[in-house]
Formats: C-alpha cells, structure tokens, sequence
C-alpha cells in the first residue's frame, strides 16, 4: 500500500513538473515575440521606402527595400560623429568603472582591513543619499569638466551595488590560494595581479557589460554637461531625431515637399535606431557565458 501511494505521488509530482515546464516555455515564448517583432520592425523598417513603410508598413517586397536611409546618414557627420562618441564613452566609462570598482571590491573582502566598517558604511550611504542634479552639476561646473569628456566618463562611474557584488565574489574565493602565495613569498599586489584577477573574470565581465550598456544608453548627462554639439554622443543626437523630429539639413539636402522631406525622417529614424543597436547586439553574445556565471556566482554568494 506504501508502495502504491509513493509511486503515484512520483506520477503527480512529474505531471505537476511538466506542466509547470510547459507554463514556463508558454511564457518565455510570448516574452520573446514581444522583443523580437519590434526589433524586426525597425530592421525591416530600416530598408523600405518612406512611401511604403508609411501607407502600406512592413513590406517583403525586394522592389520596396532601399538603402536611402542608410547612405542618408554616412553622408551627415553628425551621427557618425556621435557613434564614435558614444564609443569613446563608453570605453572610458567601463575602464573607470572596472578599476575602480574591482580595487574597491577586494579591498572590503579583506577581513583585516584598517576602517572596513566605516568604509563599508560610507559607500552604502551613498547608495541612498545623493546631492540631486543642482549639486552636481555645480561640483561638475567648479572642477572644470563642463563640455569635457571627463562630464560624461568620470560622475557616475562607480556603482555601490557593483562593489557590493565584487566584494562578494571576491569573499568567496578560497583563502588557501592567498595564504599559499604568501608563503611562496608573494606581496599583495602580486596576489591579486597573479590569483585574483585571472579567478575573476567572470565578475568583471559582468560589470564591464553592465558599464558599457548603461552609458552607451544614456544621454541625460550630456544634455546637462554638453554644450558643444561636436561633443554629442550618439543617443543624444537620436533622441533628437526621435523626440524633438529634428533631422540634420545634410540628411536631407536636395529640394523636397515637405511630406517628402516627413517620409524620408521617418526612415532615417528606423536606420539610425538599428546603428544604435548594433554594438550591443555583437557584444552580448561574446559576454554571455561570463555574464550568466558572474551574476549566479555574485549573487549566491
């Protein structure tokens, strides 16, 4: 009789497992079409003529695909001009925030560091108290960075939660690695070049992903720090081109009607969201295994 009810309770406990395994791909599906068909849209929308994609939309038709869009925006600078902008920011940024936050890090993961407690309070304190945007700006303006790089690289570089989450990955690694390094007679410093970093990679990858992504999406500190439009990264001048519809006179330099010049805005919108998009496309799939490992071992441990 035992026998009976445990074999049957397997039964429902495997029914039970698949139907919540079918819930979950139902799910996940739906959660994929909702990402996947806007993407496409703007792809496609990218090549088709400005006549189509506004009185008939997407199209399959090769007769209706164009690179007008594409050609539209080489010839303008601007865009371009704020494409490696928005590069060089980035790359500056996710330096600033790696070095930064990986010192950070494993300096709190040491269990007899001088002032670790007052340390570690002062950087959470941070975490929910700030000085607002009028006090920024003015410690940004008193420094000099205004319509410099610097604006845009150094404020904002270092995250509290990024350290929490290194010093957390860092507590985690064995301490026999550190203690047979210094019996083999290795500073500090040789430690955590030789053992450290190279155990780490998974973490950083993690925070350098994280890095690049939130200032290659970000413009609101430009719009606030920047002036000089020579200096504008990419999001800004999309966001012009988005929201306030300001399309640049060389995109658009012969004599058009005024529908004509709508038309062709609108396809120059799509093109310059898909160049956008790009480098985190490409990126991701190379950052993949380190982000999926870094995020599960950060935050388990």
């Amino acid at each position: 009789m035992r026998k009976k009810n445990y074999r049957n309770q397997i039964i429902n406990n495997s029914k039970t497992d698949r139907f919540i395994l079918l819930i979950n791909k139902i799910l996940l599906s739906i959660i994929v079409i909702v990402v996947i068909v806007p993407l496409l849209y703007v792809l496609l929308g990218s090549f088709l003529q400005p006549n189509i994609l506004l009185t008939k939309g997407i199209s399959l038709n090769p007769d209706h695909w164009t690179l007008d869009g594409y050609i539209r925006i080489f010839q303008d600078g601007s865009i371009i001009r704020g494409f490696l902008n928005s590069i060089f920011y980035a790359v500056g940024f996710t330096f600033v925030s790696i070095t930064f936050t990986v010192l950070a890090g494993y300096s709190l993961s040491i269990d007899n560091l001088v002032g670790k407690k007052f340390f570690t309070i002062f950087f959470l304190f941070t975490m929910f108290f700030n000085g607002g945007m009028i006090p920024s700006y003015l410690v940004i303006r008193s420094l000099g960075l205004l319509n410099t790089p610097w604006a845009i690289i150094l404020p904002g570089a270092v995250s509290v939660w990024n350290i929490v989450l290194t010093r957390t990955y860092f507590k985690g690694l064995p301490n026999e690695l550190k203690e047979a390094a210094k019996i083999d007679g290795a500073s500090d410093l040789m430690i955590f070049i030789k053992i450290i970093l190279p155990l780490s990679k998974p973490i950083i990858f993690v925070i350098a992903l994280f890095a690049f992504i939130g200032q290659w999406n970000a413009y609101f500190q430009a719009m606030i720090y920047l002036d000089d439009r020579s200096l504008y990264p990419l999001q800004l001048v999309l966001r012009e081109i988005l929201i306030q519809n300001e399309v640049q006179p060389g995109m658009i330099a012969d004599q058009l009607a005024r529908a004509e010049m709508q038309r062709i805005a609108e396809m120059i919108k799509y093109s310059s969201i898909v160049i956008a998009s790009l480098p985190l496309l490409i990126m991701y799939p190379f950052f993949q295994k380190y982000f999926e490992k870094g995020v599960m071992v950060g935050s388990l441990k």
